[in-house]
């Protein structure tokens, strides 16, 4: 049964279309990602699923009193508010029901047999397994962690910074769970570690989520559906960016000669992503082997855990993949080279050369001095020690701040700053239409002043006369931000055609494994590590290292637990209760978790009657109680000795 139906519906701007007569329907658990160009109508969409945009035609029907919440590019706080409070403030009809469902368990201890009362109780077990809220504060504290705020927790929410706020916003709605969930681009602002962390969320937690993303492989791994906005009008695919790109090709093969260009992009799109795709699977299944194995032979000698833990870092870093580059020209030389901001060092004594002709991407957590790494290149930032010595060429920067473009210039005085109307790019003359539909701008645009383009065309212009300009080195920060997948595609083939060398800031796996050749992996301690495989595959061993830690950890923790008990002295029946009560109580949380399953699903308590349910739960919840409370307390000594 869907969640909310759109049914034939239109909406115009002024003059201009934007949605003509489009049908959506949204069931429960489905995540459908929308894609499509900057301007086609993947916001306003959005908005309309919400209902703060009204129609101009067609009917927009929701199912009951579904709760609808949407990320927000710029969202609104209560500027007086901590960043705790403002978390909370999102929560605050869960913690009321929350209240409220213990407050009756407390009456229905006493008198569970009272109907109403058993019938509200189960109504208030469904919503709050619905949205997840049994464990709140834990998970409160979990996702300030993940999303890097623990830090500014009491902190006035004025203080952040933009990326920080959407943050702030973003973890409220995921802990607020709303029957269906909105989010415009909500990888932005997030590195890959905290993206990592909101894909198992979202899949874990069962959302049902409409999202607009250029994060190509958080598609593929997020969405059940594709669609597609163009030309005013919806099309629909089964599964996420691998999926999309099958039938799009096919799509576009039976269709007329005019898509030959998109067919051939999409094509080598294809071709690459189903490469990584075999690729990844074949380590992933040689990373599960290599760890059953650790594990059995760790069980006899835990000494295989380093072992194994060296091998794979010097995997993940290929060492032994790095080429000879002498016969190339050097454009940078860094000697010793150590800066501090503050109080944190973000880079430490680092020395390195960088090529003609390398890609290197430059990755690492949000604050680890990537775009502080960029700035000291292009001089813009001195090293507090060390020496960085420059060759003779041509550096092209792009920014977030979009510095070289003049808001009160248009695109051909942009383009064409000594007059007439052709461009040389890379040694190929153009004349500025042609060259500029190639980054999706129609030719009315020409005559359109820089700023009343949005956010995203700025970008499509910045890189546009990046590659009309001579340079030996292109230096880019975050340059797939605010950029459509169309777009992305563009700069892509537009970088792997460029004849010098290109160093990148970026948190997009995606764009970072099709373009970079080799990584700058900054740490966030200072250190700075280069390594020459793909950055999914780096941070795939990473993964794998954390699991075998854990193992590690696990083993260590069993090991101490019979030390303690062996040196504490414990009674035989202590160390017996030591060891079977974690199962008993893991047990006994399961069954509980059941039963309140049961209590708000109609068609089992109605099978089995409320009344037996409940006091099975009541008995249950009795029982758990002093198991809990015996394991404490032989903890409790064994921690006193």
């Amino acid at each position: 049964m869907a969640l909310l139906d759109l049914i034939n519906v239109s909406k115009n701007f002024e003059s201009q279309k934007i949605l003509e007569e489009v049908n959506l329907f949204i069931n429960e658990k489905e995540k459908i990602a929308l894609i499509g160009k900057n301007g086609s109508g993947k916001s306003t969409l959005l908005k309309i699923i919400k209902g703060s945009l009204e129609i101009d035609g067609g009917k927009r029907i929701k199912q009951g009193n579904i709760s609808i919440d949407m990320l927000e590019q710029n969202p609104e706080f209560n500027e007086t508010y901590t960043v705790g409070e403002a978390i909370e403030a999102h929560l605050s009809e869960l913690l009321v029901k929350r209240s409220e469902y213990e407050k009756l368990s407390e009456q229905i201890a006493t008198d569970y047999t009272n109907r109403s009362l058993l019938s509200k109780q189960a109504e208030l077990a469904a919503f709050l397994d619905t949205h997840n809220a049994w464990n709140l504060d834990n998970k409160i504290e979990r996702i300030l962690q993940e999303f890097d705020l623990t830090f500014y927790k009491n902190s006035p929410i004025s203080l952040l910074s933009g990326g920080e706020r959407r943050r702030v916003a973003l973890a409220g709605l995921l802990l607020k769970k709303p029957d269906i969930l909105l989010l415009d681009e909500p990888t932005n602002h997030l590195d890959v570690y905290m993206t990592a962390f909101l894909e198992k969320m979202l899949i874990s937690d069962n959302f049902t989520l409409v999202f607009i993303s250029h994060d190509r492989y958080f598609i593929d791994k997020i969405a059940t559906r594709t669609i597609e906005i163009d030309s005013c009008k919806l099309r629909s695919f089964d599964g996420g960016y691998a999926e999309y790109l099958s039938a799009k090709e096919a799509l576009l093969s039976s269709m007329q000669k005019e898509h030959e260009n998109l067919l051939k992009l999409l094509k080598n799109e294809e071709e690459w992503l189903h490469r990584g795709v075999r690729a990844r699977l074949k380590r992933d299944e040689g990373r599960k082997q290599r760890v059953l194995k650790m594990r059995e032979k760790a069980k006899q000698n835990p000494s295989v855990i380093r072992k194994i833990k060296l091998e794979i870092e010097r995997e993940k870093y290929n060492f032994n993949q790095q080429k000879s580059t002498n016969k190339q020209k050097m454009l940078f030389e860094l000697e010793s080279v150590s800066k501090t901001l503050g109080t944190k060092t973000l880079i430490k004594n680092f020395s390195m050369r960088i090529m003609q002709k390398e890609r290197i991407a430059v990755v690492g957590k949000n604050g680890s001095g990537k775009s502080t790494f960029l700035k000291l290149l292009i001089n813009e930032l001195n090293p507090d020690s060390g020496k960085i010595k420059r060759g003779e060429f041509e550096t092209g920067y792009f920014d977030q701040q979009r510095n070289m473009l003049d808001d009160d210039k248009n695109l051909l005085e942009t383009f064409c700053p000594n007059g007439g109307d052709r461009v040389d790019v890379q040694g190929k003359n153009m004349h500025v239409f042609g060259y500029l539909k190639n980054f999706l701008f129609p030719k009315k645009y020409l005559d359109k002043k820089i700023g009343v383009l949005s956010g995203g065309e700025k970008n499509r212009i910045a890189l546009a006369l990046l590659f009309a300009k001579k340079t030996d080195c292109l230096i880019l920060d975050e340059p797939t931000n605010d950029l459509d997948i169309p777009t992305i595609n563009i700069l892509e083939e537009y970088l792997q055609n460029y004849h010098g060398a290109v160093l990148f800031v970026s948190h997009d796996r995606y764009f970072t494994d099709k373009t970079a050749k080799k990584l700058l992996i900054f740490k966030g301690d200072g250190d700075i590590i280069e390594s020459y495989g793909s950055y999914s595959e780096f941070l795939e061993y990473e993964n794998e290292l954390k699991e075998i830690e854990l193992y590690e950890k696990e083993l260590n923790t069993a090991e101490t637990v019979k030390t303690k008990t062996d040196s504490k002295k414990l009674s035989y029946k202590e160390s017996q209760d030591y060891s079977v009560l974690p199962l008993k109580i893991d047990e006994l949380e399961e069954k509980i978790k059941e039963l309140k399953a049961c209590l708000a699903n109609p068609e089992c308590y109605q099978k089995i009657g409320i009344e037996i349910l409940t006091k099975q739960l009541f008995d249950k919840e009795n029982e758990l109680e002093p198991l809990i409370e015996r394991y404490f307390e032989i903890e409790d000594k064994i921690s006193r000795f």
